[in-house]
This record gives C-alpha cells, structure tokens and sequence, in this order.
C-alpha cells in the first residue's frame, strides 16, 4: 500500500484543487491547505515556484510514484524523439497501475498500485503485479476470473463518477482494457488543469 494512502487528500489540500475529481475531496468544503499554517495568506509564487507546484501535482495524480521514479520518467521522455512534455504524460499513462485506473477496475490510483501489487491483474493473460510495468500498444490488461466479483471492482466499474479514455478500449462485460495507444496530452481526462511544460522547465533548469 502506498505510504501516502491515509494522507492522500493532502495534496488536494495543499495544491487548492480536487486533483482526482472526487466528490469526497475536502477542498470542496476547504480551499485552505493542511496543516496549522493552512489558512495563512497566499504569497507570490516564484517562476520556480509554479514550477515545482505543477511537478508535484502531476506526481502527485499518480498517487504512488516516489520522485526517483519520476526523474526516471523524466529522463527517458527526453531521449525520446518528439516532445518531451507530450512524451512524459504518455509514459505516465502506459504505466500499469494508469491503465488500471483509466479503466475504472478500481476507484483511485492508489487502490490501483495495491490491485496491481496483490496479484489481481492480467496482461495478456499473464499476472504481473510491478505498478510500474509499462503496457504497451495492443497489450490487453484483464481482472483475474477470481477477482472480478470483488466488491471493490464491481462498485468502481459501475461507477459513473469518471468516463474511460478514447485510448483505452474497455469491455466491462470481459473486464479487460486495451491499451490502444499512447496518448496526446490533450486527451487524458485530468480533472484539473496539468501542465508538463513547467515540469519539464523544472528538471531542465
């Protein structure tokens, strides 16, 4: 389980923004950040400020990556080919546990990293339980036969609180998801305003 699951809304707090959407977010009720110091008054922020703000709400959507995993990330979208803004939000969302998640197997990325780790996921018929797996197009992410009535998976696929992605091809009859393609940036569902460019500013400075 990932060691900021108890404390995840905190991020929500601390950022001002319903990062995932939720109904149950406290910024909803609470635009203050955590803490005893949470209601001081906001200051200017400095260029590297805004800079560091987007890179922490970007890790901190995918709820379970520890900042060596995303400098890796990071690393590997600049020696792609391409964009390396539009290439580190497809990486993050080739990840397993994204996949998992976009799918609507489970109702947040921090259950995914859990599904995922306790062996509850197929890709292409073989269990893998490594978060961080890249899916790459044309694979097929599945629940385990022995998994699909958990009550967990039956309350999020029927869940209407978010919509799968154009890049995921989902049968929730079968519960299984194809990862169709890596995504533009443009078409992942964040449901709050991301922005790569100031990451990739940050690393790069």
């Amino acid at each position: 389980m990932s060691k900021r699951h108890s404390a995840k809304y905190k991020i929500d707090r601390r950022m001002g923004e319903n990062i995932w959407g939720r109904p149950k977010s406290p910024v909803n009720t609470r635009q203050y950040g955590p803490g005893q110091h949470g209601q001081r008054r906001k200051q200017k922020v400095s260029d590297f400020g805004l800079q560091l703000r987007a890179k922490q709400k970007l890790k901190g959507f995918y709820g379970n990556i520890t900042e060596k995993q995303f400098v890796r990330t990071y690393e590997e979208a600049d020696r792609r080919k391409g964009n390396t803004s539009e290439n580190l939000i497809g990486l993050l969302e080739s990840r397993l546990d994204a996949i998992v998640y976009r799918a609507k197997f489970v109702p947040t990325v921090f259950a995914a990293r859990q599904f995922v780790n306790h062996g509850h996921v197929l890709v292409n018929g073989k269990r893998v339980n490594i978060a961080s797996y890249r899916v790459k197009p044309g694979d097929i992410v599945s629940v385990r036969e022995r998994s699909k009535n958990m009550a967990l998976v039956l309350e999020a696929i029927q869940s209407a609180e978010r919509d799968t992605p154009d890049y995921i091809e989902l049968d929730t009859k079968a519960m299984t998801a194809k990862f169709i393609r890596q995504p533009e940036f443009s078409e992942v569902p964040y449901a709050v305003k991301m922005e790569p460019n100031l990451v990739i500013e940050f690393y790069s400075s």
